[in-house]
């Protein structure tokens, strides 16, 4: 284990960005609000092709992945074995992209697509209630785990096959930049990264700090204020800070696998004291009209009525997904280490994609449940109290309601903290110069991360100014959409370089497991 040490090319950069743009934010809010939200709709109209495009574009290239001979090639030399168990390995990869945003969207956005459907259907009818929760399978299914793995691949191929000791996305795209990715340009690229991460927590904390502040008010018989939001985020700093301190093997996948075992439990409960065979059924129909109409909600821009549906949630979905992909992907490319890329690539999307569906299937079925077949309105608690308000009133309809709220505390901490932890991470280890296969970025870097996302967070939190910096970040997304390019054609033209070295290789393995 050699000492690494930090890059001040992009350290230094970083911080000063973050600071400097998180001030003139907070200070011109009143002002900057509006216009980067008249932003972020100007892109979503203006490239909603280009994100619906980039998006089914990729999902075509991982297919290429998984089922041409290129999916054989292993990550790592030819006798690696994977560092973490099968399990440990989908946790941490799943716990790291979803955070609380799953507990919270799963719930709630069913309800938004059975009063505001797409087609050009009417609100609140059966045709707007079988589409609620098919259309939130699509959004956090296949399409947007394919936003995380292409980064993932070629990452973890740069790493740990081209050997480029280096965990920033100029180092992915080094195959098209070549010198060129050491210098301004591939810096500019790192510090991008960076910022798209902060915004990755704006939007993790924007959901994640209210919701978890509105149950545990209700189970303390309080109102949330800005002191408990406060101090949710110094016990998710302690929780988070301290599995990133531990680093990757002690920390981070403990964390991950006591996430995976608390998420798969609640969802358990659900289904056995809830409407079961609803649900089940529920989730098949729903299913079913997700994978029929795959390419047309792929595709969908609705410009003759432009009603803005695909704009307000897919467009911005793939663009949300694009900002904070090169963050999960490098962190997806660290830990896994000896796999294949047809592995990899599998995986990453069958794990992510089972994960989400779970959660909407047993989650956003309950709460449309609880919305056609009972008293509960609340399509009118989301309207007139919010979103937190609602998730409030589907734990309280659970049997052993105390319980379950508790429970869903405890795992939204949790939750929260996987991503922020592997958040510290990654962005200690794109501010490092060199990393090799065993290495992890200096303890006191990751540490020091973790304390400057929560002082930021915290004073965001106290002055108002998350919303501003969550939109912004996204708009981080458009020249995500010039890496992606990058990083495919270094892909391509590396894979092209060493088709001869694989084919060697795979050709001696065979001929060894002969002799066997």
């Amino acid at each position: 284990m050699q000492k690494n040490k930090v890059d001040h090319s992009i350290f230094w950069p970083s911080i000063t960005l973050i600071v400097v743009a998180t001030v003139l934010l907070v200070v011109f809010r009143g002002t900057a609000g509006p216009v980067i939200s008249n932003m972020m709709t100007g892109i979503t109209f203006r490239l909603d092709w280009a994100f619906e495009f980039l998006t089914i574009g990729l999902f075509v290239i991982l297919l290429w992945l998984i089922f041409g001979r290129c999916g054989k090639i292993k990550l790592g030399n030819a006798e690696d074995r994977p560092e973490f168990s099968r399990f440990s390995w989908g946790g941490m990869l799943f716990c790291a992209s979803m955070g609380t945003s799953i507990m919270f969207w799963s719930i709630v956005e069913p309800l938004y697509y059975y009063t505001g459907p797409p087609f050009g259907i009417e609100g609140k009818s059966t045709e707007s209630a079988e589409f609620a929760v098919s259309y939130g399978l699509f959004h956090w299914g296949i399409s947007a785990w394919a936003l995380y793995a292409l980064p993932a691949v070629v990452m973890a191929y740069s790493f740990f096959v081209r050997k480029n000791h280096s965990l920033k996305i100029s180092a992915a795209c080094r195959g098209v930049l070549g010198k060129h990715a050491d210098g301004f340009l591939g810096k500019a690229i790192d510090v991008l990264v960076i910022w798209s991460m902060i915004g990755g927590l704006g939007t993790s904390l924007g959901l994640g700090v209210p919701m978890v502040a509105a149950v545990l008010g209700n189970l303390l018989g309080i109102e949330p204020s800005l002191w408990l939001n406060i101090v949710i985020i110094i016990i998710w700093t302690f929780i988070f800070s301290s599995s990133a301190y531990l680093g990757l093997y002690k920390g981070i996948r403990k964390l991950s696998d006591w996430n995976v075992y608390m998420a798969l439990g609640i969802a358990l409960f659900v289904i056995i004291v809830g409407p079961t065979l609803f649900i089940l059924s529920y989730f098949t129909n729903s299913f079913g009209l997700m994978l029929d109409n795959f390419m047309k909600m792929s595709l969908y821009t609705d410009p003759i009525n432009k009603g803005g549906f695909p704009q307000a949630w897919t467009v911005f979905y793939w663009a949300w997904f694009a900002a904070t992909a090169p963050f999960i992907g490098i962190f997806v490319a660290r830990i896994s280490k000896g796999r294949s890329l047809r592995e990899l690539v599998s995986n990453v999307l069958l794990w992510g994609s089972a994960g989400s569906w779970l959660y909407f299937g047993v989650f956003g079925g309950y709460a449309m449940d609880l919305e056609l077949n009972t008293p509960l309105d609340l399509t009118k608690i989301l309207t007139e109290q919010g979103g937190p308000a609602v998730i409030v009133e589907v734990l309280n309809s659970l049997p052993l309601s105390i319980v379950v709220s508790i429970f869903f505390v405890i795992l939204g901490f949790i939750f929260l903290a996987t991503s922020l932890d592997s958040a510290s991470y990654v962005i200690a280890s794109v501010a490092t110069k060199e990393l090799h296969d065993q290495d992890e970025p200096a303890r006191w870097h990751r540490l020091l991360w973790g304390v400057l996302l929560s002082a930021l967070a915290i004073s965001l939190t106290i002055v108002g100014g998350l919303d501003v910096v969550q939109t912004s970040s996204v708009l981080v997304s458009v020249p995500v959409l010039i890496m992606y390019a990058l990083m495919t054609m270094s892909l391509v033209k590396w894979l092209k370089e060493d088709e001869s070295i694989h084919i060697y290789i795979n050709t001696k393995t065979v001929q060894k497991e002969v002799n066997k």
